[in-house]
């Protein structure tokens, strides 16, 4: 008579079964451990990535802070230069001594935008003694000067919005609106030219 009793012993199958699952669960401890080391590793390593960063972007910063008062007079020059060269043909149109073309006073009113930005960080204390064409009230009344730079700023600002429009009064008076902050501008802080 053979019975199969249910209360009998494990087999060795279970119990191989049973140290693998164990061993396997160490395993997976040994391997979470390590890839928290590995993180903690990275993290690290991330950190000091993101300090060279900040010393790199503070060194550049102290090397712009330096640069040559000539230089930035040169920069400045250039910005007006190129501010003029767009304007120009706006206020040809504006006075009627060019045709107008709504579509070049759109472009041109958006590169005037980005122009109109570039040029005041030039006028530094430092550059006061450097050859140009910026008077001295440029130094001595700051505030002045930089109440005319943001007009001008504006002004441009609206004439984007109209030249969107496509509306020729309403441009022509936009125009005339930037024309007049950039000769108050010059008229109060540029020498006249002969």
């Amino acid at each position: 008579m053979s019975t199969t009793s249910t209360n009998a012993l494990p087999s060795k199958t279970w119990l191989v079964r049973w140290k693998n699952l164990r061993n396997s669960c160490f395993v997976d401890y040994n391997l979470c451990h390590q890839i928290q080391l590995e993180e903690e590793g990275m993290k690290k390593r991330l950190l000091i990535v993101v300090m060279s960063l900040v010393l790199c972007i503070g060194f550049a910063l102290s090397a712009i802070a330096q640069v040559k008062p000539a230089t930035l007079v040169k920069q400045r020059q250039a910005a007006m230069t190129l501010l003029g060269k767009y304007f120009g043909p706006l206020g040809a149109m504006a006075q009627d001594k060019a045709p107008f073309d709504a579509e070049i006073v759109k472009r041109n009113a958006l590169l005037l935008e980005a122009l109109a930005k570039m040029p005041w960080d030039g006028f530094q204390e430092a550059t006061a003694n450097e050859k140009s064409e910026a008077l001295p009230s440029v130094f001595k009344d700051p505030a002045k000067f930089k109440k005319a730079s943001e007009d001008t700023q504006a002004a441009i600002a609206n004439l984007v919005t109209v030249s969107k429009t496509g509306d020729t009064p309403a441009l022509k008076t936009a125009i005339g609106g930037v024309g007049k902050t950039c000769g108050g501008c010059h008229d109060n802080f540029r020498e006249k030219k002969q």
